[in-house]
């Protein structure tokens, strides 16, 4: 593999192990025993849900910090592969260690390897909040990704609660019991990892060696641009007879349309990624799905190649089973950036807990810098089309 793959927080680790299971087909107790235990770095208190904890961390001169000692295991995974080529970070976007912590990994890895890749995971926390502070968090390591990341594969709690509810509201269950788990939830994100990452048998040679080139291709597809970083993941499959147009409509249904402003959302890059043990019906008529896809993501008119797709025999998600993944660089996720920007600006003019951000290190110019760069970011997705 020419990528680290590093797991900050709580949710990092959930997601992780969850996509590491699917990949290596293994209990969660086999896939304990794949991690090397040196790697294993963890601290003796959490961060408080603040960033500017989780980024400047414990101020003490006796104790050697989560960053320092992230970086040395980095640094002796990445000497033993004979080609690094990146960096792909498991995080949430609400915590002290999720955001803050890993703001700080993405700024020291970017100034250590600035060669390398970096792919960052982002899990965002429910509109209805998780903690007071999710907003200030969410925008400051919103835009540390920005500056520092090649690409965000965003996901947001609030959806995946959703794509991980279908299943059993098709079932006509009882309410009850469509209660759906923190569990039900890590899986649906690790499967639309799985999907877009595992191994895939156009990047491995013919001696059967694949260098795990998947992440670094996937953003030189979908994220040929520095101002556009935020990508869209949804999944659907399906088990006996595959209708590839029919699983395109199913990723197509819940892809938000318009903007919180009203104005139609944008694709500048779709990527499709179709796996199962009939590949082949894929490749019989792929443009038909393709053309579904440029539609439903409204690809703008100024890239001729704005869908593409990969394809493999192998999948790794549930063996029998067809699924279509798709990646894309959509204007929606301008939609999180907006709500972050605005409630965190309302709490910021008001003082709100910035007491709590002053005493652990962190200054005016951060928050200024933060919501400068996440209005840039804003007004570049709202000229997509143009």
């Amino acid at each position: 593999m020419s990528a680290v793959w590093l797991q900050i927080g709580q949710c990092g680790n959930q997601i992780g192990q969850e996509w590491w299971q699917i990949v290596t087909s293994t209990s969660s107790r086999e896939a304990d025993m794949v991690f090397r235990e040196s790697n294993l770095i963890m601290g003796k208190q959490g961060r408080g849900s603040n960033w500017a904890y989780g980024y400047h961390g414990v101020r003490s001169e006796g104790e050697e910090s989560l960053c320092s000692r992230t970086m040395e295991s980095l640094r002796k995974e990445a000497e033993k592969r004979d080609f690094y080529g990146g960096t792909v970070l498991f995080h949430s976007l609400s915590g002290g260690t999720g955001a803050g912590l890993s703001s700080r990994l993405c700024e020291a890895i970017r100034e250590e390897y600035p060669l390398g890749r970096i792919l960052s995971v982002s899990v965002a926390p429910h509109k209805a909040g998780e903690s007071p502070l999710q907003h200030y968090n969410a925008l400051l390591c919103l835009s540390w990704l920005q500056r520092y990341a090649d690409g965000v594969l965003l996901f947001h709690n609030d959806e995946v609660l959703k794509q991980a509810a279908a299943p059993l509201a098709r079932k006509d269950t009882p309410e009850a019991s469509c209660q759906v788990s923190f569990p039900s939830m890590n899986a649906y994100l690790a499967s639309c990892l799985a999907g877009l990452l595992c191994p895939l048998k156009i990047f491995t040679s013919q001696s059967g060696v694949n260098m795990g080139m998947e992440p670094w291709e996937l953003l030189r597809t979908v994220c040929p641009m520095p101002a556009f970083k935020f990508l869209h993941t949804a999944q659907a499959s399906t088990r006996g007879t595959v209708f590839w147009d029919s699983l395109a409509s199913s990723v197509l249904q819940p892809l938000p349309r318009q903007s919180l402003d009203g104005n139609p959302h944008q694709s500048t890059a779709v990527l499709a990624v179709a796996r199962g043990p009939r590949e082949d019906a894929f490749l019989a008529n792929p443009s038909l799905v393709l053309r579904k896809l440029r539609q439903g993501y409204r690809c703008v008119a100024w890239n001729p190649f704005a869908a593409t797709y990969w394809t493999d025999a192998a999948s790794l998600m549930a063996p029998g089973r067809h699924s279509l993944t798709v990646c894309a660089n959509h204007s929606s996720s301008a939609d999180l950036l907006q709500r972050v920007e605005q409630r965190a600006r309302a709490m910021y003019e008001s003082n709100a807990f910035l007491h709590w951000y002053w005493r652990h290190g962190c200054e005016e110019g951060d928050f200024e810098q933060a919501f400068e760069t996440v209005r840039s970011v804003l007004g570049d997705y709202s000229h997509l089309g143009e």
